[in-house]
């Protein structure tokens, strides 16, 4: 639970008209190619917006891939503040047992700075190169791995960067990140639980894995706007906010994309410059909007790869929105938004209860996959009193997973073995059509079982980027 909740208002109190929030709602649902999670908006410190699409909750932290990147660079920035680590410090200075096997002039030239700024001269994403490299200590892959320029002149959006800045945090304060940064942010912030994945060292992977709240996403985000200040309380450093949004090093045209207009805007120390302020960005559309002219915050969380449409209708809908003065005769249009973010919910496949005439077929099939390789290597149902139950077994290590069905509309949630949620049913009675949301990630797998001959056939609507087995997807517990 957070120890503190942002103090909510009326839209129109701070200057925001519900219209424009309601005409971004209605476009974001009616995106084909987007499905969105959450949606939060603080205007002049206030929350004026926030829902959940259901079977998604507030409390409930979400995968939030490269949006971990910006916390960790805060944790980056607290660590400078503490004099433990050096921008301009080469890189490999922190890695002593490296350097001898180092002899690249431009990777020991590489800087932390550079690394920050995903400028280490590398003109490539190097993180398969890099674990090819050395799986045990990837620093000293990404060391090994000479930089095709000289770093700080050329920018390559590149994990292995972020994961060695991480690296090198946890290396000087002898923590997680998630350690270190309880205290000096989480806690101060309201923050709750968070849970970050770690690689093959024991280390957090700083540049993705990280699991948070929406609220994380915003808290942070608010932060930055107030440049590092909270409540009266500096968290941190003055100016840094300034100097993470700056942008270091020119993106355009830096990963092939002819469709680039957010991206092409440049890059600071682990935020992207936006065409409006600036933001933490995270694959699938999880978002932190800073936006300093508008002195707005905006979250989202989602599962899209239309990640420039889903900024496109911020800057259509959400921008316009936000007027200078407070406004007034709003309160109809105030409630209709809250009543339209109550009541947000993502459909379900569509399908109706076990057809009673062919129950014990069902009951008694197997099912397996009737095209290549997937995640699924086995399905079967069984039968109790209550209803019905879906078994899955991983194509990957063997895992399996038990998923009740509800048997009505709506999603049916579990907690157990960890948060999924499932929805569909008997689209006739030979098929059964079935969608699978793991609550703590951005992702959903379609499944399709046919009784005439036995096939299942799976599909993710959003491909996952780390673990690809189904019991990986979820938030890491246990780790520090």
């Amino acid at each position: 639970m957070n120890a503190t909740v942002l103090s909510p208002s009326d839209p129109a109190a701070q200057g925001v008209d519900a219209s424009g929030v309601l005409a971004f709602l209605d476009a974001l649902e009616a995106a084909p190619g987007i499905e969105p999670h959450s949606l939060m908006i603080v205007r002049h410190g206030r929350l004026v917006a926030s829902g959940w699409w259901a079977p998604y909750t507030a409390d409930r932290p979400q995968l939030l891939y490269s949006l971990s990147k910006s916390f960790t660079g805060t944790a980056a920035a607290l660590a400078e503040a503490e004099g433990l680590l050096d921008f301009d410090a080469p890189v490999v200075s922190y890695f002593p047992e490296f350097e001898a096997d180092i002899t690249d002039p431009r990777s020991r030239a590489m800087l932390v700075r550079h690394v920050a700024s995903m400028a280490s001269g590398h003109e490539r994403e190097t993180v398969d190169e890099v674990f090819a490299l050395d799986r045990e200590e990837p620093v000293r892959g990404f060391l090994l791995l000479p930089p095709d320029r000289d770093p700080g002149t050329v920018f390559a959006y590149n994990q292995p960067t972020t994961y060695t800045l991480a690296a090198i945090v946890q290396r000087v304060t002898g923590q997680s990140l998630t350690a270190y940064l309880r205290p000096r942010l989480l806690d101060p912030l309201g923050i709750g639980e968070v849970f970050w994945q770690q690689g093959s060292t024991g280390r957090e992977l700083g540049f993705s894995g990280l699991h948070a709240t929406t609220d994380a996403v915003a808290r942070l985000g608010e932060l930055y706007l107030r440049d590092g200040v909270w409540e009266g309380e500096r968290l941190l450093p003055e100016g840094w906010a300034a100097r993470a949004s700056h942008p270091h090093i020119p993106t355009a045209g830096a990963m092939g994309d002819a469709d680039r207009q957010d991206w092409d805007r440049g890059y600071g120390y682990q935020f992207w410059r936006s065409r409006h302020g600036y933001r933490g960005d995270g694959a699938y559309g999880q978002f932190c909007l800073v936006l300093p002219e508008q002195d707005a915050v905006i979250a989202t969380t989602a599962a899209t790869e239309e990640m420039q449409t889903l900024l496109n209708l911020v800057w259509e809908h959400l921008l316009p929105a936000f007027g200078p003065e407070p406004l007034s005769g709003r309160e109809a249009v105030d409630a209709e938004l809250r009543e339209r973010l109550a009541r947000l919910a993502l459909p379900t496949a569509p399908g109706k209860p076990a057809p009673p005439e062919r129950a014990e077929e069902w009951a008694a099939a197997e099912f397996t996959p009737s095209g290549g390789a997937g995640p699924v290597r086995t399905a079967g149902l069984a039968r109790d009193a209550d209803g019905w139950t879906l078994t899955l077994t991983e194509e990957r290590g063997g895992g399996r997973l038990d998923l009740r069905l509800g048997g009505g509309p709506g999603w049916t949630v579990a907690e157990e073995p960890f948060p999924t949620a499932v929805g569909g049913g008997w689209t006739d009675p030979g098929t059964l059509a079935v969608d699978v949301v793991f609550l703590e990630t951005p992702h959903r797998l379609e499944l399709t079982c046919s009784l005439a001959d036995r096939t299942l056939t799976t599909r993710w609507a959003t491909e996952p980027l780390q673990s690809r087995r189904l019991t990986g997807q979820r938030a890491p517990r246990g780790s520090v």
